[in-house]
């Protein structure tokens, strides 16, 4: 099969959101922004080469082995003879000035057509700008001039994932993952994408790997717990937050996350009473977190503590203002405590944005 139709998209299909809100809006694709652009594609651009001369004979056919996510670049260390505009466009790239790197790489290749290392530079950094499509159109290209490493799978996949193609996403990289079956942050991924195609026990199995390689990985023992609520394995859940939340006792910069997830089972468990008090911490680890003051007003709402839910209400809509849901739950506060102006005020601002299909799930941040 030809390598376009391989790693192109054949559709713009758009995968259905989760069954579940709950698990949805806490795990929606700005969670993405933060892991890939933050975590994935600056460790791919960190590291060293190895992978290239590894897998020099990678078959991309549809029926060759699955590959790994290594942590190094997609081809960081060139295999051709240098060239300025390359060098200039690296600097670039390590400088966070993409635009200009990409500017540098396209002059190189309109001389230079035939450069692998021109190409997979290119869609790395297109990916980098958020343009997928384009990005994947260039690994569709140096793949055809040289074979891909597992790191440029790993960027492809993040190129799917930017396009809500989340089974595209997964068989990148589960290609990378048996390239390099040791790669725990590939696992950690993996799992994630597992969770967004709501198959909860691929994702359990994905971090619990991540995890046997990484021990103390909070993020991934986090996820864990949302895999195991996602299945309604409550005991299991609560026993991965916890343990998250114990692995961060003694550090100096704590994830919030564990503790906003257990505190919201918690609560919707019929327990507001016990989740407030993680919520409260996840809101001081994360002030400016939508999501956690959305969900401590709800938990002040179950314990009939308006005006402490007013506050905390009013807090989200500050950080989100184009969240219709938030409008809408803030509205109903006012509406409780007699506050009829203000009440008409929110619930007009939320049909105006779902009117003009503007509004955002609230952000998890």
């Amino acid at each position: 099969m030809p390598l376009k139709y391989i790693l192109l998209p054949a559709s713009t299909k758009i995968l259905t959101p989760l069954q579940s809100e709950r698990h949805w809006s806490r795990f929606r694709i700005t969670c993405y922004w933060f892991f890939l652009f933050v975590c994935i594609l600056p460790a791919l651009w960190r590291g060293c080469d190895v992978q290239a001369q590894e897998q020099s004979g990678a078959d991309l056919s549809q029926n060759s082995a699955p590959s790994a996510l290594p942590q190094s670049a997609p081809h960081d260390a060139p295999t051709e003879p240098a060239d300025a505009w390359l060098a200039r466009a690296r600097t670039a790239v390590q400088a966070g000035s993409f635009s200009s790197a990409e500017a540098m790489v396209r002059k190189y290749l309109s001389q230079n057509d035939t450069s692998a290392d021109g190409h997979y530079l290119l869609g790395y950094i297109l990916s980098h700008e958020l343009k997928a499509k384009e990005s994947l159109a260039e690994y569709t290209r140096a793949a055809q001039l040289r074979p891909p490493t597992a790191n440029d799978l790993k960027v492809v996949a993040v190129d799917y994932v930017l396009l809500d193609d989340f089974a595209d996403a997964d068989r990148w990289l589960t290609k990378a993952l048996g390239w390099n079956p040791s790669d725990a942050e590939g696992w950690y991924y993996l799992g994630r994408t597992k969770y967004n195609e709501n198959r909860f026990s691929e994702a359990i199995d994905a971090f619990q790997r991540c995890l046997k390689l990484d021990t103390h990985n909070v993020k991934a023992e986090d996820n864990l717990g949302l895999s195991y609520e996602g299945l309604n394995q409550t005991q299991q859940a609560i026993q991965a937050f916890q343990t998250a939340i114990a692995w961060q006792t003694d550090g100096s910069k704590k994830n919030a996350q564990p503790y906003l997830n257990l505190g919201m089972l918690f609560a919707e468990q019929g327990h507001p009473d016990a989740g407030l008090v993680y919520i409260q911490e996840a809101v001081a680890l994360a002030p400016q977190n939508a999501k956690a003051h959305e969900q401590l007003g709800r938990a002040y709402l179950k314990l009939k503590r308006l005006k402490d839910a007013q506050g905390e209400l009013e807090k989200a809509v500050q950080l989100a203002p184009n969240s219709s849901s938030l409008h809408f739950e803030l509205g109903i506060n006012y509406r409780d405590q007699g506050l009829k102006d203000q009440a008409k005020k929110e619930f007009d601002r939320c049909a105006e944005l779902n009117a003009n299909h503007s509004s955002v799930d609230t952000p998890n941040e």
